[in-house]
């Protein structure tokens, strides 16, 4: 077996972001963190690739979840799990969370209003969040809040980066009040999305609102990160720091609804990762 465990693999192959903001941990905590990371992504694979075992995968790895929690793991990226949890206090809720927010995405295509929307966005982002935080430590209890906003932060910022990957899903997460409250009928908008149709500036309205929540909850984060906490959360503000470069990169190329999906280079992420550690630490 090679020195990269198979969490740090899974967590590699998936060019997430995260992956650079990990690096900056000490060994222990980046192993469990690799192995949180990777069981999530997995269960999100169920639903999301075309080859994934749908509910039977997410019975499965809720299974294995329990498993993990009894000290018996049975898959190798169970006993990696295993080990984090036997070392750092995640609640088994946050997986479970995970694990739902996931099944909605077999069960639901649409969302009425934001609040629906924020279900969602809780179960798939912010409870990563919740149980990243127990890993990286912290003493002060407002960072449970920092984590929940943070992770509806990173999960609206995917939203708008992937409208064109998710309508090819049949998926639209764009709350459809809000496009009632623009003026942008379903099918427009999806077409759109799959370049058939041109855009409109009632799109280019409903994508700028839909940006500014996202930085509102941002912003939100930062009011709610104690500054004692904020060097052990050196790597959530890394990722922070990306997404919201993620976003304004967005917003400046004009939200593209087209494939392939905006990204930021290596290189770009390595300066933003740089940054934010110098700003931590100097502050």
């Amino acid at each position: 077996m090679s020195s990269a465990s198979l969490a740090e693999t899974l967590t590699r192959r998936s060019g997430s972001s995260f992956y650079y903001a990990f690096r900056l941990l000490p060994r222990p905590k980046r192993r469990a963190i690799y192995a949180v990371y990777a069981f999530c992504r997995t269960v999100d694979d169920c639903v999301d690739e075309a080859d994934g075992e749908g509910e039977a995968g997410l019975r499965r790895w809720l299974e294995e979840l329990g498993r993990c929690y009894e000290a018996r793991p049975t898959t190798e990226l169970g006993r990696e799990l295993a080990a984090a949890l036997a070392r750092f206090p995640i609640p088994r809720r946050c997986f479970e969370d995970v694990v739902a927010g996931c099944r909605m995405d077999l069960q639901q295509t649409r969302y009425a209003t934001y609040a629906d929307l924020l279900v969602y966005c809780r179960r798939v982002a912010s409870a990563v969040g919740l149980a990243t935080i127990e890993i990286f430590g912290y003493t002060r209890p407002a960072v449970r809040e920092y984590a929940v906003e943070l992770g509806l932060a990173l999960q609206l910022t995917n939203i708008l980066r992937d409208v064109a990957g998710d309508a090819a899903r049949g998926r639209l997460y764009l709350p459809l009040e809000d496009l009632e409250h623009f003026g942008v009928a379903e099918d427009v908008l999806l077409e759109t999305a799959r370049g058939k149709r041109p855009r409109s500036s009632a799109i280019d309205a409903l994508l700028r609102f839909e940006a500014q929540r996202a930085r509102e909850h941002f912003a939100r984060a930062a009011e709610r990160l104690p500054p004692v906490d904020r060097h052990r959360l050196l790597a959530a503000e890394v990722m922070g720091a990306v997404y919201r470069a993620l976003l304004e990169t967005l917003e400046r190329r004009g939200f593209p609804l087209g494939v392939p999906k905006v990204t930021l280079s290596r290189p770009h992420k390595a300066w933003i990762a740089l940054r934010t550690a110098l700003r931590t630490y100097v502050a």
